[in-house]
C-alpha cells in the first residue's frame, strides 16, 4: 500500500519551518496549575487527551485544538484523522472555530483512509517541523496505536520540538510512550454580561505524567482574545491533587464545532 500522504507535495508549502521556540514549556494558564506543572506541559513531546465520556467528545475535541493554537498561536495546525472518525463523530465546523477566536485557515485537516495511515501522516508532519503543533485522531480503539508507535511519534516530536497531541475519543487508556495523559468532560461556564453566553470550560484531569508527578483536577476556560487558557473567572482555584479514575469508554457523538 502506497503512503497515504506525499507531505512534501501535499503540506510542504503550508508548513515552513521555523526555528524552535526558546521556552521548552506551554503553559495552561492557570498558577497554579502550572505551578504543579514545573511550568506547564512540555513543547517537543506527546501527549494524551481522552474525552471523559461520550457526551464529552467534542469537549476533548475542543480542547485538543485549543492546546495546540496555545502552543504556537502564530503557526499553522495539523489535524490528522481517518475518515471513519469523520463518519462517527462529524467534520470540523468553521464557523464555530471562528467563534473560538481561531482562524479556520490556519487549521489544516489531512484525512486518510485508516489508523494506520492516520500514523504514518502524523509521523511524516512531525517530522517535517513546520506545524505549530499536530493534532492525531485515530478513530476507536486505534489498536495499530501501540507502544512503538507511540515512542516513534514522542521521538518525532522531541526532535523537531512541537507538540503531537493525541486524541482519543470511545477509547481507555493504555500503555504509550506519551509524556502527559488527560482526561477531559464539559464545564458549566460562568454567563457574561446581558447573560451573554460565557467562555467554553472545561474539567481536566491529569491521569498520568511521565516524571512520576500526582495527578490532579482543575478546570479551565478558553479566552478567545489571548487564544490562551485562564482560570474559570477567578472563581475557582485548581483543586487540591486526586487520582482521576480511568475514561469511560463509548460512542462519541456527532459534533459540529471543535
Amino acid at each position: 500500500m502506497s503512503r497515504p500522504i506525499l507531505l512534501a507535495e501535499a503540506l510542504a508549502a503550508r508548513l515552513r519551518v521555523v526555528p524552535r521556540q526558546a521556552d521548552d514549556c506551554i503553559a495552561l494558564g492557570d498558577a497554579a496549575v502550572d505551578a504543579r506543572l514545573g511550568g506547564g506541559i512540555a513543547r517537543g513531546a506527546l501527549h494524551e487527551i481522552y474525552a471523559a465520556s461520550e457526551d464529552d467528545a467534542s469537549a476533548a475535541a475542543g480542547f485538543a485544538l485549543m492546546l495546540a493554537i496555545a502552543a504556537a498561536p502564530d503557526r499553522p495546525v495539523v489535524w490528522v484523522r481517518d475518515e471513519r472518525g469523520a463518519r462517527r463523530t462529524g467534520l470540523l465546523y468553521a464557523p464555530g472555530l471562528v467563534d473560538l477566536g481561531i482562524d479556520a485557515g490556519t487549521v489544516l485537516l489531512v484525512m486518510v483512509d485508516d489508523e494506520r495511515a492516520v500514523l504514518r501522516a502524523a509521523d511524516d508532519i512531525v517530522r517535517h517541523g513546520g506545524a505549530g503543533a499536530v493534532v492525531v485522531e485515530p478513530s476507536g480503539r486505534a489498536p495499530a496505536l501501540d507502544l512503538t508507535a507511540s515512542r516513534r511519534l514522542a521521538m518525532a516530536a522531541g526532535r523537531g520540538g512541537l507538540p503531537a497531541i493525541i486524541l482519543r475519543i470511545g477509547a481507555e487508556p493504555a500503555p504509550s510512550a506519551a509524556q502527559t495523559r488527560w482526561r477531559v468532560a464539559a464545564a458549566p461556564s460562568f454567563a457574561l454580561d446581558a447573560d451573554a453566553p460565557g467562555a467554553p470550560a472545561f474539567d481536566i484531569s491529569l491521569l498520568r505524567h511521565r516524571s512520576g508527578l500526582a495527578g490532579f483536577d482543575a478546570r479551565l476556560e478558553w479566552n478567545r482574545d489571548t487564544r490562551s487558557f485562564a482560570p474559570v473567572s477567578g472563581r475557582r482555584p485548581a483543586a487540591a491533587p486526586v487520582r482521576a479514575s480511568p475514561a469511560r469508554t463509548g460512542p462519541a457523538p456527532a459534533r459540529q464545532a471543535a
